[in-house]
């Protein structure tokens, strides 16, 4: 569909916006990612002492992979109050559990101090960031969405998706900083809780730039026109965005959740799991593994808008599925490039694979976005994204050490990054291109016995 006649917002209000998202985008990964390189490094021993350290390693990612669980709880409830309040009260409230949760385990006793009951409360943590990232990530790329015009949707909405690589850029930074100056006794006695107290500083700027930011307009706009209908049909009763999505909308989220297979596996693969395999199969010490995905991390930030700017002149699906043949392409070369047991091996290996992944991540912000009518689309690509993470990001930590563990080799790991890119090449080669889409025109109508998504004709490329 043809870009809309409506002039596009002031730049400067704009740029407030994607800064608004940005900044809680990047705080929420940072925190979530912080958990994540934590669990590589120190919390088996911590947490999960006396054990195998494979195995502790192991229950470690567990918990990991908890938080993914929590994230669909997140998704629905953010997701339903989202598309009835509006998405700036939710991005709010998202900051402040994430925050919270990561600020608390920097004050976590360890399991010498206090015994099973430290995993424990660190697996109730760690549910409570998975809950709030689940409810984040469809609210700040939707605010800059429906804030911006179609022709540079995928550009500007690829913003958010750069908190991402800059939470794991800020977390990897801190941490590596940190195991440069400290000991490793010292490291681990205490210097791994830093990273996680200094969430409460930038949960603080955060709330200041996110609450200054206005609520989306093509929200506002949907929100008056369902309350005028209900007005005109005091008989109407509007379906609650959840049952709107499955039953309008259960194509699109099936789509979504193919598209962030490859995009999800991936990227923990190469930024969670290559922590594990570098320093226990490569030899390579902590230091040079946080090396490498910091910088990594930073071209893996550049690249995503122009990824975002590209999609908008070639559509979503064709940058998407580059993205997902590149990451099964690299599968191999990036275990034998991290085995030559070299620095620059290991940052090739890293970088290749994320601006693999950024062709994916980029796109998928306006692709999403694009999917869903405006009173469920909090609900719809919040649930498209998250419940797939469960399936995808949340065990593949966890699926690369076992496989490593069983097998001893990195074959049947490439194997496993190689068949979620398959998957993801289905998904999205099967799904209609949405590319320039008028988000104020995929509204729902009134229709006998409640709502129907009126969704304009795609785009085929």
């Amino acid at each position: 569909m043809a870009a809309p006649a409506s002039a596009p917002p002031p730049p400067g209000s704009l740029r407030r916006i994607v800064a608004a998202s940005l900044i809680g985008t990047t705080i929420e990964w940072y925190d979530f990612f912080l958990y994540g390189s934590a669990a590589a490094l120190v919390f088996n021993q911590l947490f999960f002492p006396g054990s195998d350290p494979l195995v502790g390693t192991l229950l470690s990612f567990l918990t990991y992979a908890l938080g993914f669980a929590a994230r669909p709880i997140g998704a629905l409830v953010f997701g339903h109050y989202g598309d009835r309040l509006g998405r700036k009260k939710l991005l709010v409230l998202s900051l402040l559990l994430m925050g919270g949760a990561t600020f608390a385990i920097g004050l976590l006793p360890t399991h010498a101090a206090i015994g099973s009951a430290a995993p424990l409360l660190l697996t109730g943590l760690r549910l409570v960031q998975g809950f709030a990232l689940g409810g984040e990530w469809g609210g700040a790329v939707l605010l800059v969405s429906e804030h911006g015009d179609a022709r540079r949707r995928g550009f500007w909405a690829s913003w958010p998706q750069t908190g991402a690589p800059a939470g794991q850029l800020l977390a990897t930074g801190v941490l590596s900083a940190l195991t440069a100056v400290l000991s490793d006794g010292a490291f681990t006695a205490w210097g791994w809780r830093i990273p996680f107290l200094l969430s409460g500083v930038l949960v603080l700027v955060g709330l200041w730039i996110r609450l200054s930011v206005d609520e989306s307009p093509v929200f506002k706009e949907a929100l008056a026109r369902a309350e005028a209908r209900k007005a005109a049909q005091r008989d109407l009763v509007e379906q609650l965005p959840l049952v709107a999505v499955f039953r309008y909308h259960w194509r699109d989220v099936l789509v979504a959740m193919g598209a962030r297979m490859a995009e999800n596996i991936s990227y923990y693969v190469i930024t969670a799991f290559v922590l594990v395999y570098a320093t226990s199969r490569a030899g390579l010490d902590k230091q040079t593994a946080l090396g490498a995905v910091l910088i990594a991390s930073a071209v893996h930030f550049a690249v995503i808008p122009l990824w975002g700017a590209l999609s908008d002149r070639l559509g979503r699906r064709p940058v998407y599925l580059l993205g997902a043949a590149g990451v099964g392409l690299w599968a191999f070369p990036f275990f034998a490039l991290i085995d030559t047991q070299s620095f620059g091996g290991l940052l090739l290996a890293v970088t290749v694979g994320l601006v693999f992944h950024g062709a994916m991540y980029a796109p998928q912000a306006a692709f999403f976005s694009e999917m869903f009518a405006t009173r469920m689309r909090y609900s719809g690509a919040s649930i498209g994204a998250q419940f797939s993470s469960v399936a995808a990001g949340a065990p593949a930590p966890l699926i690369a050490t076992a496989l490593l563990a069983d097998y001893g080799s990195a074959t049947p790991i490439a194997l496993y990054v190689i068949a979620a890119a398959l998957l993801t090449l289905v998904a999205v080669g099967t799904a209609r291109e949405t590319w320039q889409r008028d988000l104020a025109a995929i509204e729902p109508e009134a229709a006998a016995g409640g709502v129907k998504a009126a969704v304009p004709p795609a785009r085929t490329v």
